[in-house]
């Protein structure tokens, strides 16, 4: 498949508000539209649906859903999922689209941007599109970030999710393990100690404190006068833990000292060493 050059902002790709501008707007038959391969969101609140449905019945549909033409004569969502279940719920028998030309690319870039910008992805599966970005269309994380307007370690520490066992994945989609949550489970390089620390985390409703402190325990007696009191990041450390994604720490000795950075898996080591070395 051909590189494409991805990024040209939500404007460009999706119309905002009622301003379309020389796109037409057509009353497409539901029957006839399929949803998009490349949606990145799994979950769709059905209250919300609900509540979208009924909208729709008072007032219409409001603003027009982006499709693309099949060549069997049906056309495929590109953007506007849920209006386009919504219209289903409401009985609708047409909704009005705007139609297209996209590459499977440009499908799967404007689907994530508009889940992205104007209702935020679960962190899973945001994860899973940025993957398919970089897998299926040979994108690297500089080129996400630029596509979708957000810092690299952004997307780097979202990718990273993907290391955590599919148990935790599954607690992280369903909100029953938070942003917090997961970044902490991260740092156990067990299976199965994840998966337990995660589901005690779960059904006790540990707190991501609760959860660091069975993760990383109070340090013995006789450490270094740091780990006792327990070190803070310096504003060093900071920087380049948010620049490479991981946690960084600095170990300072009488002349020199050393730089240890954390990695959670080989394909985690690679994205670091890809980072440092540009």
């Amino acid at each position: 498949m051909q590189k494409k050059a991805l990024g040209r902002g939500l404007q460009t790709l999706i119309p905002v508000g009622n301003a379309v501008g020389r796109d037409e707007i057509e009353d497409v038959p539901l029957s006839l539209v399929s949803p998009n391969p490349f949606q990145p969101r799994r979950i769709f609140d059905e209250a919300e649906l609900e509540e979208l449905a009924n909208s729709i019945k008072a007032k219409g549909v409001l603003q027009p859903i982006l499709v693309r033409k099949l060549g069997d004569g049906g056309y495929e969502l590109i953007a506007g999922e849920r209006r386009w279940r919504a219209a289903k719920l409401a009985g609708l028998k047409k909704i009005p689209a705007i139609i297209r030309p996209a590459t499977d690319a440009e499908a799967m870039e404007m689907a994530l941007i508009e889940n992205l910008q104007r209702k935020d992805l679960n962190p899973m599966e945001a994860a899973r599109a940025y993957q398919r970005l970089m897998k299926e269309f040979g994108l690297t994380q500089e080129a996400v970030s630029r596509a979708l307007g957000k810092e690299r370690s952004s997307i780097a520490n979202t990718v990273r999710l993907l290391a955590l066992q599919s148990e935790v994945q599954a607690w992280v989609e369903s909100d029953q393990l938070s942003w917090g949550h997961a970044k902490v489970l991260l740092a156990v390089s067990d299976p199965e100690q994840q998966i337990r620390l995660g589901r005690q985390a779960v059904t006790e409703r540990l707190s991501v404190r609760d959860l660091e402190r069975l993760v990383r325990p109070a340090p013995r007696p006789g450490r270094s006068n740091n780990a006792r009191k327990g070190h803070r990041p310096s504003e060093i450390e900071e920087r380049m833990s948010r620049r490479l994604g991981t946690k960084v720490r600095l170990i300072h000795g009488k002349t020199g000292g050393k730089i240890v950075v954390d990695y959670y898996s080989p394909a985690d080591l690679e994205r670091v060493i890809d980072m440092i070395l540009g």
